[in-house]
């Protein structure tokens, strides 16, 4: 006698009405990750920060995200992935409101790091409330396409948002714009989002939660430090803290009944490879983001609004690409679908080499299309394989590991990317012509063009800074290619 088949409820207006609050959720905390991208020379001019402290200010959010994903995943299968969502929704409107008023660069960098930790409460509660709702596989499928679109659609939209802003008002406000956002969360979530969580967690295991962190946070800040200022044995020791503290971890998770990560996921293909791919794609985009707001602003010489309009074509093909990875899926298999996407990008990374501080904008826009496009598919490929890969009751925990690779590539991708970018600006930046004070504030793009209108014939200063720094994106675009496809050469093994 042949088994029933198992037949999942469909979703319903309800629950379609909850994924629509939970994507506000997902664009706000994707555009928080990039909209201080065209704010950056704004921020420069008002609070002066070191070259390092304004990779802080970008960088610190993402990373105290990422270290914390994996323990808020895990504590939102316990008790209660709205629950937890409701608690990020209001600590993050809080942290806005504290960075909007920032009056120095390191009152900045705190506010972003709360956010950070608000941010964690909220990202693995979204894709794991995703799929305890949509329990319709091809449901399921559109609803991730939805999210995904959210996540990659926001972080390219974040440069827009900000321009808008700014071009009306200043920096702060694009912080401001969390918090209404955030009120409409914590007002219709709990009317249209059911509760979820891991009918039997188990207890909250603390040293885990410990050394998770352990891991994440001396690991990111060691490759941030590296790539700013280059390797030392300092450095060198604090990575090995992060790494060590890293294989406790995983031990721990071993010989627990009911880990935080269970690591047998690493051994399926399809996991491991979603979880690499989501990392690599999000650093390309995270990284071309960084030095592209920069680029149109200041060698190309747009407005803020201007720049993030620029943008726009490539924000707008991330979105409807998103939504097409859901498409592809139904139809073609899904190695070749993740492959296609990454060497989409990588294309798009290799047309980049094409920009210059003389032309328009018209190179950058086109390869920002292409690697908009193909993150989009991607996102949503490797997303429904991580949900797909675990029980309901774990999808919490799941997702936080996707997540992780998501928010640390799009730190690791502004801090490498980006201090590649501006180590060859410093050191081919002609600085004769300065007093030693111009040289020492002539560190950032947005400080060189400070100095730039101080000097009585600023033109050739100008053109070394403006070639200097595309120089720079080149050696970045030249990197995001080999990365990428190397990542489309594993994607296109899965089956």
């Amino acid at each position: 006698m042949t088994a029933p088949t198992a037949v999942h409820a469909r979703a319903g207006v309800r629950e379609w009405a909850g994924l629509v609050v939970l994507a506000f959720a997902v664009l706000l905390i994707a555009i928080d990750a990039t909209v201080l991208d065209v704010a950056l020379p704004f921020i420069s001019a008002d609070l002066a920060p070191s070259s390092p402290q304004l990779l802080w200010i970008i960088d610190v959010y993402s990373f105290v995200l990422a270290g914390l994903l994996v323990t808020m995943g895990s504590l939102g299968d316990r008790i209660g992935r709205r629950r937890l969502l409701l608690i990020g929704a209001a600590g993050f409107g809080l942290a806005s409101l504290l960075a909007a008023f920032a009056v120095s660069p390191m009152m900045l960098i705190a506010a972003r790091a709360l956010q950070g930790i608000a941010g964690a409460t909220l990202m693995p509660a979204t894709l794991g409330l995703i799929r305890a709702i949509f329990a319709d596989a091809r449901q399921r499928v559109t609803a991730i396409a939805v999210w995904s679109a959210m996540a990659g659609g926001g972080a390219a939209v974040g440069p827009l948002v900000g321009g808008w802003l700014l071009e009306h008002f200043w920096w702060g406000s694009v912080f401001l714009v969390n918090i209404p956002l955030m009120l409409v969360l914590i007002v219709l979530g709990p009317m249209l989002i059911p509760e979820s969580r891991d009918p039997n967690p188990g207890r909250f295991d603390i040293p885990s939660a410990l050394l998770s962190m352990a891991t994440m946070l001396p690991i990111v800040y060691a490759i941030k430090e590296t790539a700013a200022h280059g390797p030392s044995i300092t450095l060198a020791m604090i990575g090995l803290v992060g790494i060590g503290a890293g294989v406790a971890f995983a031990q721990r998770q071993r010989i627990l009944e009911q880990p935080m990560i269970d690591l047998r996921l690493f051994r399926r293909p399809r996991f491991r490879t979603a979880v690499g791919t989501d990392f690599l794609s999000v650093f390309a985009l995270a990284g071309v983001l960084f030095f592209g707001a920069q680029y149109l602003q200041l060698v190309l010489g747009n407005s803020p609004l201007q720049a993030g309009l620029l943008m726009l074509p490539g924000t707008a093909t991330s979105v409807l690409a998103s939504l097409l990875g859901a498409w592809l899926l139904r139809r073609y298999r899904v190695g070749a679908v993740l492959a296609g996407a990454v060497a989409l990008s990588a294309i798009g990374a290799a047309i980049m080499l094409g920009t210059s501080a003389d032309s328009g904008a018209g190179v950058f826009v086109v390869g920002f299309v292409l690697i908009g496009a193909g993150v989009g598919i991607a996102l949503t490929t490797t997303s429904n394989l991580v949900v797909s890969s675990v029980p309901t009751a774990r999808a919490g925990a799941a997702s936080a590991v996707a997540e992780t690779a998501y928010e640390l590539g799009t730190a690791s991708g502004v801090a490498i990317l980006g201090s590649i970018v501006m180590g060859v600006f410093r050191r081919g930046l002609d600085t004769g012509a300065l007093t030693s004070a111009q040289a020492g504030a002539a560190e950032t793009l947005g400080g060189a063009h400070a100095v730039a209108a101080e000097l009585a014939d600023p033109a050739p200063f100008v053109e070394s800074m403006q070639h200097t720094f595309v120089s720079g994106m080149h050696v970045a675009a030249a990197i995001t290619v080999v990365v990428l496809v190397i990542a489309a050469i594993s994607a296109a093994r899965l089956r």
